[in-house]
């Protein structure tokens, strides 16, 4: 997952519907071979913040909204939030992880049956935090995403090496980064996480 992504679409929230939305966004990649997998991204807004976003969605000329990607499928919860997921399975050109070929999650083969899926920092703090927010924008996404995370996850048959937090069944690792680490661009993380994924 490119942060970028959440950065835009968090931003044109705050623009065209006038708040964000309390929003946990998680990125699960499941590594099935040396040359397929799976990627899940799942968002889910509140039901305070979707009821305004929807509203926002419908009004006459506005660009962009919750859940509009192509192939997103989108759930109203009984408690008024909403969910969205957007599944991506093939070889891993095919799996949607970011904006281009270039952004989101990046695989190569390090070993017999070994798969090592990694995800650039780089840009996480690039469309969220940092000096281009001015300080009124900053604060609102602050009171918006308050408590709210931003998951990533890499699962397989067996995890044998990672730089994030190992499941106790080793199949899986993650990082957990909350959203106002992101905004306060406080987060401290290595330039990239990854795992590597025993397929076999």
């Amino acid at each position: 997952m490119n942060f970028k992504i959440i950065g835009q679409l968090a931003g044109a929230a705050l623009l065209t519907v006038g708040l964000a939305g309390c929003m946990d966004v998680t990125m699960d990649v499941a590594i099935h071979s040396e040359t397929e997998g799976k990627a899940t991204t799942t968002m889910t807004m509140g039901s305070d913040f979707y009821a305004m976003a929807k509203s926002g969605m419908a009004q006459e000329g506005s660009e962009g909204g919750f859940c509009d990607e192509e192939g997103a499928v989108l759930t109203e919860n009984e408690d008024g939030s909403a969910t969205c997921v957007m599944v991506s399975e093939g070889t891993f050109d095919e799996l949607k992880t970011g904006e281009s070929a270039d952004d989101g999650a990046k695989f190569e083969v390090v070993g017999p049956g070994l798969v090592r899926a990694s995800f650039s920092t780089k840009e996480m703090t690039g469309e969220l935090g940092g000096d281009q927010q001015d300080d009124e924008t900053k604060a609102m996404m602050q009171a918006f995403f308050e408590g709210q995370f931003v998951t990533l996850r890499v699962s397989g048959n067996e995890v044998v090496e990672t730089n994030m937090t190992l499941a106790e069944d080793k199949k899986s690792a993650e990082q957990v980064i909350p959203f106002l680490d992101l905004i306060n661009n406080t987060v401290e993380l290595p330039d990239e996480l990854y795992a590597i994924v025993k397929t076999n």
